[in-house]
């Protein structure tokens, strides 16, 4: 009796060790949609101990979601990783965005980042094989979150409709999808508990730490619910070259330091709880606002979700807080040879040490 007592308790604790090594997958349901999180619940060294017992998808050292303690902070990333299968360069531009974002990020004991990727199954599939390897090795504390593009566009669409037909380029391409406009309605997609959220683009290499991205929240104005980047081309000057004419005093599409040059969304910072509680910023989500506003300033877009936000910055900058140009350095240099060379450098310039790197219009990002 005394050895299979002994037998008996060696396999409890064998059973016990397998357990504690295997991912909880689990599904929050809320009014704002199902979110699939895969979360590890055991330590990499537990991990390097058991190498059979790897299980199929690894997104790092973080406790599970029932384990969580109240002390414990959570900042949230989200990019889009969609249509994968049909564009192979986005591969590329995912491993070097996550790459150089986890090498670079740092985090306090109590803070855990939330990885939200927006994705269809193929490009899912393709994200938890990238991410394999890209998180081996990361010593913060981190989960990883699905969403289907599928379940948000449904969503999304009664919200932005009325704006896609003046921003969007077209049927069938890329940003006349309502998925691309979703940081304009974000506060009404996810789970209230989330308070703050960035989204970002996959063309990006970070040369800083993203932990003191979120740390420009602290930035924002009173009246503030969104923290962008000024465009760093003569876009807007050309997008709003009717009003220009009309209004030749206007600071429409003028270079910075004075001028309206418009903004970039390759980073944007959404403060979720501001963008609920503004009276404003709803109001101009509204169809009536958005048609008042295309036609005040003749407004005709392809650019989707920055191109609503330059429009309603050009009536109320107060709604914005303007990031560094260092938080999103953008590359693309196409308007300097169409048309506007003598102007160019107006927009294009930055000072300062670059955090963020922006490989906007396909432009190739310069290795380190």
């Amino acid at each position: 009796m005394a050895r299979f007592g002994t037998l008996r308790s060696h396999h409890g604790v064998l059973l016990l060790a397998i357990a504690l090594a295997v991912f909880a997958f689990y599904y929050s349901g809320s009014e704002q949609g199902n979110v699939s999180s895969t979360v590890k619940q055991v330590r990499e060294d537990q991990m390097a101990q058991n190498p059979s017992l790897n299980p199929e998808f690894d997104p790092g050292p973080v406790m599970s979601k029932n384990m969580e303690q109240p002390s414990m902070q959570d900042l949230h990333l989200l990019m889009m990783y969609t249509k994968a299968d049909k564009n192979p360069a986005l591969a590329s531009k995912f491993r070097l965005a996550l790459g150089s974002l986890l090498r670079s990020g740092k985090l306090e004991a109590s803070e855990i980042l939330n990885l939200h990727f927006v994705t269809d199954e193929p490009s899912k599939e393709q994200a938890k094989t990238a991410l394999r390897d890209l998180l081996q090795g990361v010593t913060f504390k981190y989960k990883v979150i699905f969403h289907d593009v599928k379940a948000l566009t449904e969503k999304l669409f009664p919200i932005v409709e009325a704006m896609q037909k003046h921003f969007s380029a077209g049927s069938g391409t890329y940003y006349s999808d309502s998925i691309f406009f979703l940081s304009v309605a974000m506060h009404r997609i996810m789970p209230k508990e989330i308070s703050r959220l960035i989204q970002l683009d996959l063309d990006l290499k970070y040369k800083s730490n993203i932990r003191e991205l979120f740390e420009e929240f602290d930035n924002f104005p009173t009246n503030a619910v969104i923290g962008i980047a000024h465009e760093m081309q003569p876009v807007y000057r050309h997008t709003f070259w009717q009003y220009r004419r009309e209004n030749p005093e206007s600071k429409v599409g003028s270079p910075p330091p004075d001028g309206l040059p418009g903004f970039n969304s390759g980073v944007i910072l959404l403060n979720l709880e501001a963008m609920h509680q503004s009276r404003l910023y709803n109001q101009l989500l509204e169809a009536s606002e958005v048609q008042r506003l295309t036609e005040k300033y003749h407004f005709r877009g392809h650019l989707g979700d920055q191109d609503f936000f330059t429009m309603i910055g050009m009536e109320h900058a107060e709604l914005f807080h303007i990031l560094d140009c260092v938080w999103n350095r953008q590359l693309c240099t196409w308007w300097r040879d169409h048309g506007y060379s003598e102007v160019f450098d107006l927009y294009y310039r930055c000072e300062g040490h670059i955090k963020i790197l922006h490989g906007n219009c396909n432009t190739p990002i310069p290795e380190d």
